[in-house]
């Protein structure tokens, strides 16, 4: 498939992910020009049509209406109707951008898997940080990361409450670090409460990996602010990332200038108020990440290359996360809590 050839392309759910989706398409559409919108889908043919219109483009109200109308699409509807949305797609010959988590259980997982395996299509697991440019920036300078500490605090929304802050919030951090660290999980203990909505809304995880690495975990959807920070330490240097901000900063030791400073062979004034440590910030290319991985897919696709984020990796994410639920649930037993506990507003 050449460059220049159009993509034709959709978006299959048309909620707030949805809608992002649609807007990045379009301005593809319109500053590339190598792509079309065909349309947007949603059985709710009101806001199919409400999108339709902002982004001129045509609604449908059913995935079958875009039997062989395009190439490619984004699924962007419940992550329970992953399955079924991505299934109907991929089996059409359309390649696929599911959003994350890519589905509500393993199994349904397994079953993405060896349909994009049996059809042939490009599907990627729609985890939008591993685009974050400050992630991207950061990925030269991982070594052996050792200690993680990350915090995801969000202002509570009516939106996504079909899942879990893990699901919701977390999974995207528990991307992130699995790709970091490359290594399986040794032990992981998990707390977490339901606060407004009839699932959880605040957790808080610790993971220790085989490779010896520890991680910290936060996730709120009940916050007075908004904080996406991932910081690690890995021998001689301190990196801390501000997703929002798209910022990274570094900080290292020099090793023999430290030793020499212990040892009292260079006084601290010569090296100023930090002796052998240097603090660095990497540049970073400002860009929105979904624009990013939008590209990435639709690359993928054009070249039949494998997807940035592959499924196989979405289910490492799926999986930890579904661990992390089971313990917190094992900590409710153990604390007494029962469903009185579903709404603790104080």
């Amino acid at each position: 498939m050449t460059e220049d050839r159009k993509l034709r392309v959709a978006v299959v759910g048309c909620g707030a992910f949805g809608g992002n989706h649609a807007r990045v398409y379009r301005q593809i559409q319109d500053q590339i020009g190598n792509l079309q919108l065909v349309g947007v889908v949603d059985t709710n043919t009101a806001r199919s049509a409400a999108l339709a219109k902002e982004f001129g483009t045509q609604a449908f109200s059913s995935v079958s209406q875009l039997h062989g109308k395009i190439d490619a699409a984004s699924v962007t509807v419940p992550t329970m109707d992953h399955l079924s949305v991505a299934r109907r797609l991929m089996e059409a010959g359309v390649d696929v951008l599911i959003e994350k988590p890519i589905a509500a259980s393993l199994a349904e997982a397994d079953e993405l898997i060896a349909v994009a395996q049996r059809t042939g299509r490009i599907a990627q697991a729609g985890h939008l940080e591993r685009f974050n440019p400050a992630v991207i920036a950061t990925l030269p300078l991982v070594t052996q990361p050792m200690f993680f500490e990350v915090h995801r605090l969000s202002v509570f929304t009516p939106r996504s409450l079909d899942v879990d802050v893990v699901m919701d919030l977390m999974i995207h951090d528990l991307d992130v670090v699995l790709s970091l660290v490359k290594a399986p999980v040794r032990e992981l203990r998990a707390v977490g409460l339901p606060v407004i909505s009839n699932k959880v809304d605040i957790a808080n995880v610790r993971i220790e990996f085989e490779t010896g690495c520890v991680a910290n975990f936060t996730a709120s959807r009940v916050s007075t602010e908004k904080v996406r920070k991932l910081r690690f330490f890995q021998p001689h240097q301190y990196i801390s990332i501000d997703y929002g901000r798209q910022d990274v900063i570094s900080i290292r030791v020099d090793e023999r200038a430290a030793a020499a400073l212990l040892r009292g062979e260079i006084p601290p004034a010569a090296l100023g108020p930090a002796p052998g440590i240097a603090l660095e910030k990497p540049q970073v290319e400002s860009r929105e990440p979904l624009r990013t991985e939008i590209e990435e897919f639709l690359a993928a696709v054009r070249t039949r290359r494998a997807p940035a984020v592959s499924l196989q990796e979405g289910r490492q994410a799926l999986t930890l996360a579904l661990e992390i639920n089971a313990a917190i649930q094992a900590h409710h037993q153990r604390a007494g809590l029962g469903r009185s506990s579903n709404r603790v507003i104080g």
